[in-house]
């Protein structure tokens, strides 16, 4: 048999797929990756990126709405969607080009095409070009996933959209109906309300963004309901149907009663669905619910074949995606002979959480619930924004900063915050976390002043009846 074509073949270029193959070329190996779409996969193209973005031009719209609390004036404020699309559109695509340069500058082989797997180490490309066969002494699967449709009422991109179609609006929505309040389904919430649409969001589940702590699930939904987004939990939606100017809603409430609502169009954000079939893994790998079962380091049952980011169990997150992909380039550096290098397990307790809605939402570790349920005993610490002087000279005064720690060894369990900024706050727990400080670490830290951060400090303190601005 002739020798592999390469050391490593990466199929799917997201934030999982191209990290590793730049870390396994950093580590002295020949790299190549095969695409189908767009180099920088979903998150880069069609997620994480672009709509941000679209949030950061919701955002100024919405300061631009209030300037006068600012001491200043703007007259004639109107929103241009088209004008929001192709900005996001316009930084999507300055990423993609740098992912390209990635590529080159750590001597990466692009081939773009449809790979399907023709054995654990071997696979075949296809484009309009024709086929191309590679092999490999290691493959690293990297597909991703897409969104899941209602069952009854799959997406059209007319009237019943996924995150796709509403990041590339055909028209703007004037009664907007978002199903699911995970962090896809709450952002564009937020985005679509910002700038004027009449927005309803429906949530099967007790409480909006169900995964955060339950004091932040609240504190959110009245924020935004008192935004204007008429927010539905405990609810669900029971049929679309789909006509020339409209959809018409069946919806049953939280009490069981039944009503019918007339909407422009729907956004889908019922979770998600990974990109798993007809790539040639049936006979390779074992499967939970269609997702690529792996050990810590990403190995499957096949020797040589490897599985990150999202076709993988969750949390389905770019930065997982991303550490995973190190982790895995490692493991396969270390295997094919590089004592050197000693890959670590991603800690999934340790991986931050945001959802950049308005207010925003950050969290890393437990809950309070999740630590009690475990059998701990804890401390809980608790600082609004209103008593912090970085916050209220910003005019973003509403939110609040949680830690959970047990009590008995001081252990920073969790953290969960609700307000601006506080995405880029989490991360100062997270590295918390990763160090795995104490209660006393923390509370001899210095934070800077005046920042946002010395909430996270005023938290810790409380927790343990030391807070001094509260």
């Amino acid at each position: 048999m002739a020798d592999p074509q390469y050391d490593v073949i990466v199929l799917g270029s997201g934030p999982g797929g191209y990290v590793a193959a730049i870390r396994a070329a950093q580590l002295g190996l020949k790299v190549g990756i095969v695409e189908r779409e767009n180099l920088g996969g979903i998150c880069l193209n069609w997620g994480c990126i672009p709509t941000k973005a679209m949030l950061r031009s919701a955002e100024i719209f919405h300061y631009m709405q209030h300037a006068g609390e600012f001491g200043l004036a703007a007259k004639e404020i109107e929103a241009d969607l088209a004008a929001i699309v192709k900005r996001s559109r316009d930084v999507a695509g300055q990423l993609n080009r740098g992912v390209g340069h990635l590529m080159k500058k750590n001597k990466v082989t692009v081939h773009m095409g449809e790979g399907v797997l023709t054995g654990p180490t071997a696979l075949t490309v296809t484009s309009d070009k024709g086929e191309e066969k590679l092999t490999a002494k290691h493959v690293i699967l990297a597909t991703g996933a897409r969104a899941r449709d209602l069952p009854f009422a799959p997406a059209d991109g007319k009237r019943i959209w996924t995150y796709r179609h509403a990041m590339t609006p055909p028209e703007k929505p004037s009664r907007l109906l978002v199903v699911g309040s995970g962090a896809i389904g709450i952002e564009f919430a937020s985005f679509y309300n910002d700038i004027g649409v009449e927005v309803t969001v429906v949530e099967m589940l007790e409480r909006i963004v169900p995964v955060e702590d339950a004091e932040v699930s609240a504190f959110l939904e009245k924020a935004l309901t008192k935004q204007g987004i008429k927010v539905m939990t405990g609810a669900g939606v029971e049929d679309l149907k789909v006509g020339a100017k409209g959809v018409a809603a069946t919806i049953k409430d939280s009490s069981g009663n039944t009503s019918t609502a007339e909407f422009s169009h729907v956004i889908s954000a019922i979770g998600i669905r990974p990109n798993t079939e007809n790539i040639g893994i049936d006979d390779l790998v074992e499967m939970d619910r269609g997702f690529i079962r792996i050990d810590p380091l990403g190995r499957t049952k096949t020797r040589g074949l490897w599985a990150i980011g999202d076709c993988t169990p969750g949390p389905w997150l770019a930065h997982k995606a991303s550490h995973e992909g190190v982790a895995a380039a490692e493991a396969i550096a270390r295997e094919l002979g590089n004592n050197e290098v000693h890959p670590h397990a991603l800690d999934r307790s340790r991986i931050p959480a945001c959802t950049y809605c308005r207010p925003q939402v950050a969290s890393v570790g437990l809950t309070e619930a999740q630590a009690l349920a475990e059998g701990h005993e804890v401390k809980v610490g608790r600082f609004p924004f209103i008593g912090n002087g970085k916050a209220i000279a910003l005019g973003e005064a509403e939110g609040f900063i949680k830690t959970v720690f047990d009590a008995k060894t001081g252990e920073l369990l969790g953290a969960h915050m609700v307000g601006a900024e506080v995405t880029e706050l989490i991360q100062g727990y997270t590295v918390g976390k990763t160090l795995e400080t104490t209660e006393e670490e923390l509370m001899q830290t210095v934070f800077p002043h005046p920042t946002l951060s010395e909430m996270m400090h005023e938290s810790v303190l409380d927790a343990y009846g030391r807070a001094i601005h509260f």
